[in-house]
């Protein structure tokens, strides 16, 4: 064989070398870029293949049937999530001390109750951030949940939320126990076809501290456990 055979394999072989490590070094690049996407991306439930539920309570009035629902919550030894917002908790900081002491998880609520999806970067940072200082001042917990208030977010919320830490969750069903003052809709609404990994969203109402106690039997009595969004999306 000639020396320019040689040469050709050799140089065909070097060049294929050059293809496959540019295409992974591509395909590393996608993978990147897909794992933070992934990550930006708000959470809608939890792990289907456990039998978990969780109650998110989102609280930003209805400070009056608190103390009512976290009895309830005690009763049945339930640990819950409480997304709360760093206006109300300006002026409940007992209370929010009180929801801690008892077990709860604290997640974020943002502290205006704006619509974030129609922030800036910039405004969406002031408000988390701003709700987390105070939070963390009040309780010494540090919170990495963000519910978006009324469930309003884009693409600068989402980044806000996880260039400060925090997971944003959304939910798989929603009880529109601020709108519908029925306490059975909101049980119903809380139970009906349910399955594993639920995430369950209320707020603190007469209509919802009415159904609570027959939403938590519904569930124990299914065998579901009802456990802190954290837990549920692990």
């Amino acid at each position: 064989m000639s020396r320019n055979f040689f040469v050709n394999v050799t140089a065909n072989v070097l060049l294929a070398a050059v293809v496959v490590t540019v295409f992974a070094v591509g395909l590393g690049g996608a993978s990147r870029d897909a794992f933070l996407e992934d990550k930006l991306q708000p959470v809608y439930r939890g792990n289907p293949d456990r039998k978990y539920v969780s109650l998110m309570f989102n609280v930003y009035w209805g400070t009056e049937y608190l103390p009512e629902i976290l009895e309830i919550l005690e009763k049945y030894e339930i640990s819950t999530t409480f997304f709360v917002g760093g206006y109300w908790v300006a002026q409940n900081t007992d209370l929010l001390k009180e929801i801690a002491d008892r077990g709860h998880e604290i997640g974020n609520h943002g502290f205006y109750h704006k619509d974030q999806g129609k922030l800036s970067y910039e405004k969406n940072v002031s408000e988390i951030v701003n709700s987390h200082k105070l939070i963390e001042q009040t309780t010494g917990v540090s919170p990495v949940l963000f519910a978006p208030p009324s469930g309003d977010f884009s693409s600068n919320t989402l980044q806000a939320a996880y260039d400060n830490g925090y997971t944003t969750v959304m939910w798989s069903r929603d009880t529109v126990d601020w709108r519908d003052k029925d306490a059975d809709l909101v049980f119903r609404r809380a139970t009906e076809n349910t399955s594993n990994g639920e995430l369950i969203l209320m707020h603190p109402t007469a209509h919802t501290l009415k159904a609570l106690e027959r939403i938590i039997q519904y569930y124990k009595t299914g065998g579901f456990e009802i456990v802190t969004v954290s837990r549920n999306i692990a």
